[in-house]
This record gives C-alpha cells, sequence and structure tokens, in this order.
C-alpha cells in the first residue's frame, strides 16, 4: 500500500487504539491546515516516541468566529496531506457531538482507558488555554506537549495556565516519560520555528480576490 493509500484509509475511519499504545491528540479548526501544524505533530512525534496521532478536526472553535470558518469538509481535506503514515484524521467532535476540547478528552479516554494520551498544542494555545472551558479539568486528564512556535515563547510561558501549572512542568530530557506520568504534567519543547499560519494564510487569500 502506497504512504497516499494508508493516508485515505485512515481519514474519517472509525478507529481503533491497542492497549498501551502513546497516542498524541491534536485538536483544532485547520481552517486550513498547513506546515506549521505539521511541524508541531512531527516535533512531538519524535520527541515522544508517539506510536501514532489524532488529528481531532473541530466543528467550530468556540473562540474564534463562525463567519471565518470554512467548511468542516475542506478543512478535513486541508489535514490529510500533513497526516503521517497511521495518523487518523477525524471528525470525531461532529460525530459524538461534543463542543468542547474537554468533553472530547473525557470521550476518548473512557472509550480507550488502556491508552497513553498526550494532549498536543502549539505554544500560541497555551497563551490563551486559561479561555479554554475547564482547562484545569482538562490538563488533569492527560499530559500535555507544548510546541514551541514563533514569537510566542515569552507569552506562552507567561500566561495564566503557565503560570498555576508551573510546579507540573519536565524537564525537556524527560519528554520520552511523559506519556507514562500521572497528569497534571506538561512538558515545554523548543524546536526549529516554522513561521506559517493560519491566519497569514486566509489574509494572502483575501488579498488575492
Amino acid at each position: 500500500m502506497t504512504r497516499a493509500a494508508k493516508r485515505k484509509s485512515v481519514l474519517r475511519a472509525g478507529f481503533h487504539l491497542g492497549a498501551a499504545q502513546v497516542v498524541g491528540l491534536f485538536g483544532g479548526s485547520f481552517n486550513p491546515a498547513h506546515e506549521g501544524h505539521a511541524h508541531v505533530v512531527n516535533t512531538a512525534r519524535q520527541r515522544l516516541g508517539l506510536d501514532r496521532v489524532i488529528w481531532l478536526v473541530s466543528p467550530q472553535n468556540p473562540l474564534k468566529s463562525k463567519a471565518d470558518m470554512t467548511p468542516l469538509e475542506a478543512r478535513i481535506a486541508s489535514v490529510a496531506p500533513l497526516a503521517g503514515v497511521g495518523d487518523v484524521v477525524s471528525d470525531f467532535e461532529t460525530r459524538i457531538g461534543t463542543a468542547y476540547t474537554v468533553e472530547t478528552l473525557r470521550a476518548l479516554k473512557m472509550r480507550f482507558p488502556a491508552v497513553h494520551f498526550v494532549w498536543i498544542m502549539g505554544a500560541d494555545s497555551l497563551a490563551q488555554f486559561h479561555r479554554w472551558r475547564d482547562w484545569k479539568e482538562l490538563a488533569a486528564l492527560m499530559p500535555i506537549a507544548v510546541v514551541a512556535r514563533p514569537g510566542q515563547s515569552m507569552k506562552s510561558l507567561r500566561s495564566p495556565a503557565a503560570a498555576y501549572l508551573r510546579v507540573k512542568r519536565r524537564a525537556e530530557r524527560q519528554a520520552r516519560l511523559l506519556p507514562h506520568l500521572e497528569a497534571p504534567a506538561w512538558i515545554y519543547l523548543t524546536a526549529p520555528l516554522n513561521k506559517t499560519s493560519s491566519t497569514a494564510i486566509r489574509a494572502q487569500k483575501t488579498a488575492q480576490k
């Protein structure tokens, strides 16, 4: 099976996760998905030793305007070329009707209690993490890997969420241990930066019209 065929086989499909697998969860509106997202996922995959990643394409980010959101199908299609072999690109949130990440993570943990999950986010998400619904509960559900993003280092590490979770932060050298630690536990992963952003892509498309 070719790499493209393997990707297609997991797109939108119901997925099964084996016991004791180490699985990264990466959620977002992906409006659209881009190489910056892939950079975050691949950094986490390599540093944490993930078996696979589930890309959770949200029907609507509660913190973003609905007016700027492209249809779900188009956003899923933008993710597909970026997903690694064996990854899952899923509309799980739409299927089960969850509106907030914390609800989605609760559902996944109940469905796969023996899987070692890690929530993956870019540093830009950490900077506003304190605005998410029940973010403290979310942090207690599973370990979190935060990957550096351009211009976000100081802002994210000085954010209310980072301050609250300060004593739960682990050193980068412990990255491989993170998926097996009891939450709350988190790590900040530095890496070469990718400057691509969904906002810039949308602005460029608007300017070209």
